[in-house]
């Protein structure tokens, strides 16, 4: 079995006990036990808070998002909003709020558990034009041209193959529509001892990419206009740490994330926006 499939193997156990309630949060919500298990440490890290957003829907908030990816989306009344990395239909629920009855909202999880869970929430709210599929973001179950926006809430870096993941979102969104991302990305180096971390990808922080690497995956994929629209530095305390590193890898840690040369440096949720060529490739 590849690195990539026993790393979203992994996620997907996390994420199951996240939506059946046998584990704690994961790394990416507030107040949330890092990585989804109940053991670890509790901190908040990186979650915006919802709880004041139209069609916030408790339930279906997991507090595992590090952005509110919607409020940057430009979704419009009437649009076929595309959520990946779905969840318990969060952030699903808000987009309806915003293209209400007149347009469409489609959820994408590759977690069965989380799938029954959005699915169970939307029975609940008697939405019929939202819907959640079970699905590997790299191989999206949706035809080419159907999305006017797209949008995921730290999730990308839990995918092994970001290049094939940015394909897909450039092959179902329509010429001339547009994605919005919240996601997590490095600026300088995580030490080897981090990276190797299993539980610490599934939690978001050890999958993220350079975000130069990340931003030209973006670039090389067709995308254009593309614009970050809020960044925030997500800080790891070092009790976090000390369960995944040595004493020397915390301090190597904290030397490769210093400030040099008047850059910042660190681990950053970032909520990132492009849109596809208005026209359609032969």
């Amino acid at each position: 079995m590849s690195s990539g499939t026993n790393l979203k193997q992994t996620v997907k156990e996390k994420y199951a006990d996240i939506a059946l309630g046998t584990q704690g949060l994961g790394c990416c919500g507030p107040s949330s036990s890092c990585c989804g298990s109940s053991n670890l440490v509790s901190f908040t890290m990186i979650g915006d808070d919802y709880k004041n957003v139209d069609g916030y829907v408790a339930d279906a908030d997991l507090g595992l998002g590090c952005g509110l990816p919607t409020a940057y989306a430009g979704i419009k009344k009437g649009d076929t909003v595309v959520d990946l990395g779905s969840g318990a239909g969060n952030d699903a629920f808000i987009a309806r709020s915003i293209v209400e009855e007149e347009g469409k909202v489609i959820g994408i999880d590759m977690t069965e558990e989380m799938v029954e869970k959005a699915n169970n929430n939307n029975l609940k709210l008697g939405y019929d034009n939202v819907e959640f599929k079970l699905g590997d973001i790299e191989d999206m179950p949706l035809q080419d041209n159907i999305a006017d926006v797209v949008v995921s809430n730290c999730v990308l870096n839990l995918v092994p193959n970001k290049v094939k993941a940015f394909s897909e979102i450039y092959r179902i969104l329509k010429p001339g529509a547009h994605f919005c991302i919240s996601d997590v990305v490095i600026q300088g180096e995580l030490n080897a001892e981090l990276k190797k971390s299993a539980e610490l990808y599934a939690g978001c922080v050890a999958g993220a990419l350079q975000q130069d690497d990340y931003l030209q995956i973006i670039s090389d994929t067709g995308f254009s206009d593309i614009e970050i629209k809020k960044t925030k530095k997500i800080d790891l305390p070092e009790d976090l740490l000390a369960l995944y590193l040595s004493d020397q890898g915390i301090k190597e840690y904290k030397e490769n994330l210093s400030r040099r040369d008047g850059l910042p440096k660190g681990i950053f949720s970032i909520t990132v926006v492009g849109t596809k060529n208005k026209y359609k490739e032969v």
